[in-house]
């Protein structure tokens, strides 16, 4: 059963597209990964699902209920995490706990027994009674995400919640998320890390430019790939008249495919090898006759990365790079503007 489905959703700010026929349908009881750059769509995608804001066109059904139609039936549902933490930094973590129980109407007996709970599972005893004001990141994600789980809500959805935060923060809330899931919480989890969603999803959407370019589980997407992630250089710094004469010999090797130039990494050429074949000899041997000498050569198992890469030509690191270079060519045109 499918708790989440859009179909065809868009969503526009003005001349930028936030989402562009985004279709996604996510399985009930599961960890749902959107993984894409900052600037991808993800926050405006979960955005509609928490209600927050409308969709300019598309369907969008969670448990069976239009979300157009019945917004209120699906606040219900879910509990929202959203990326930017507001907390009050006045009151301590167990009364801003308890303030939010009241808003939620949760009787006094199960309000105390479901904040000791959380407190209990997010590590928070030492510092629960402090006040907020004099939190780290982490604790402050932790309570954050507390208050989104007090009304036990069927679906979690989490935007970016370990961003930024210490190792023993982010293996806190990556086993909450297990036990939640385990429990038959469905959780939507939008990330830049890869090893975030490897580790934790059932199934991953990879979205670029408000488009979902792949979805599955991790080891399907991986395995679609068909062999080897091999990443070759032929020097340090090349170009691109060099990269396409190597890309030619390169396609002409029986057993060598999805060829990706990749020119923020020095016009290094990434494909996949066929697995079971001698074709790093046979390369060798072709780049020699053509007179081409190796820098580097590296060969290992397909990551989600490498989903990313054959995808979309560029890898989710060398797009998190473009949109912060679009982001601050906006900033010096509007500034030289004023």
């Amino acid at each position: 059963m499918h708790i989440i489905e859009t179909k065809s959703l868009s969503k526009s700010y003005k001349s930028v597209k936030a989402l562009d026929g985004f279709n996604i349908r996510v399985p009930k009881g599961t960890l749902f990964g959107i993984l894409g750059p900052n600037g991808a769509g993800k926050t405006t995608f979960l955005k509609i699902l928490a209600t927050l804001i409308n969709p300019d066109d598309g369907e969008v059904f969670i448990n069976n209920i239009d979300l157009k139609k019945s917004p209120r039936s699906i606040r219900e549902l879910i509990g929202y995490v959203a990326q930017d933490i507001a907390l009050d930094k006045v009151l301590t973590g167990r009364e801003l706990l308890d303030f939010q129980a009241d808003l939620y109407h949760i009787s006094k007996p199960k309000k105390h027994e479901r904040i000791e709970s959380l407190i209990n599972q997010l590590d928070m005893k030492e510092w629960i009674d402090r006040k907020c004001g004099t939190y780290s990141g982490g604790m402050k994600r932790r309570i954050d995400l507390a208050a989104g789980l007090l009304h036990f809500p069927e679906i979690l959805i989490l935007d970016e919640p370990t961003v930024g935060l210490d190792i023993e923060s982010r293996e806190i809330i990556w086993n909450l998320m297990t036990s939640l899931k385990n429990q038959g919480v469905t959780i939507i989890l939008s990330s830049h890390y890869l090893d975030e969603i490897d580790r934790l999803a059932d199934y991953v959407a990879i979205i670029n430019s408000g488009k979902v370019i792949d979805q599955g589980s991790p080891s399907d997407l991986k395995n679609k790939l068909g062999g080897d992630r091999v990443s070759l250089k032929v020097k340090e710094f090349s170009n691109k008249k060099e990269s396409e004469k190597v890309k030619e010999i390169l396609a002409n090797i029986n057993g060598i495919s999805q060829i990706v130039v990749n020119v923020s990494q020095g016009y290094s050429l990434n494909f996949i090898a066929e697995r079971g074949k001698d074709l790093i000899n046979k390369l060798k041997v072709e780049l020699a006759f053509a007179k081409f000498e190796i820098f580097s050569l590296t060969q290992s198992q397909p990551s989600l990365d490498d989903v990313y890469l054959q995808s979309t030509g560029y890898t989710l690191q060398d797009a998190e790079i473009s949109m912060a270079g679009k982001r601050d060519l906006k900033k010096e045109s509007k500034e030289s503007m004023r």
